[in-house]
C-alpha cells in the first residue's frame, strides 16, 4: 500500500511544496522517528524525496486508480 498525504503548511517551503496537493510520501523509519517524513516533492530531482516535519502534511486515503495515476506521474 502506498501512503499520500496532503499538505497544509508550505510556509517555508513554498517553492518546493503548495498547499493543498496530495504528495507521495515514501517509507522511511529513521525520519518517522523524529517526526519527519519523506515526500517527493515539486523538485522531483530526487528519486528518493526530501524530508519534511510531518506537521506539515495531513495523511489522505485516495481511490486505487488514483494512488496508480499518482505513483504514474512521480516515475
Amino acid at each position: 500500500m502506498n501512503d499520500f498525504v496532503i499538505c497544509i503548511d508550505n510556509k517555508n517551503n513554498p517553492a518546493s511544496l503548495i498547499l493543498g496537493k496530495v504528495y507521495r510520501k515514501l517509507p522511511d523509519k529513521d525520519a518517522a522517528s523524529h517526526n519527519m517524513l519523506r515526500i517527493i516533492d515539486e523538485d522531483k530531482s530526487e528519486s528518493d524525496g526530501y524530508l519534511y516535519a510531518a506537521s506539515m502534511f495531513a495523511p489522505v486515503k485516495l481511490p486505487k486508480i488514483a494512488e496508480q495515476v499518482l505513483i504514474a506521474a512521480n516515475q
